[in-house]
């Protein structure tokens, strides 16, 4: 792929992670005694399951077809952090696990601070305006 012909950015694998984590608060939170119990939990199971693969999805698409042998040089960290980020997302659809989620967005906000240092640019970590708190990484 030729560099300008796609706009690669780990933002939405971000916001996928961060999804997760709150549909996995949500299914923690969930009262059982809720009359809408069942179907607001299919629901966060069904929206956990779906933006954990997009994450996923997102990763593999910034390690396929965005980084290089030279950056993998310059980030030795790189591929384990891929690794851990594509575990960790197969974790967080297996198992209502808050920790996991967690672990998951912090590892693509290290991908993403990586994917902006290839790219020259300095990162920032703003806090996330989201109901799970948290930071997220901006160029």
């Amino acid at each position: 792929m030729r560099e300008g012909f796609s706009i690669l950015d780990p933002h939405s694998a971000q916001l996928a992670a961060f999804t997760a984590l709150r549909m996995t608060q949500l299914i923690v939170q969930l009262d059982k005694n809720d009359p809408n119990y069942s179907h607001k939990l299919s629901r966060y199971i069904a929206t956990k399951e779906k933006h954990t693969e997009l994450c996923k999805h997102e990763i593999r698409i910034l390690w396929g077809d965005y980084f290089k042998e030279e950056h993998e040089k310059e980030h030795p960290e790189l591929s384990k952090l891929v690794w851990k980020a594509m575990k960790l997302g197969s974790k967080v659809k297996q198992e209502v696990n808050e920790e996991a989620a967690l672990e998951l967005v912090k590892t693509v906000q290290e991908i993403a601070e990586i994917f902006w240092k290839t790219k020259g640019r300095e990162t920032v970590r703003i806090p996330a305006p989201y109901p799970t708190g948290g930071e997220l990484v901006l160029p």
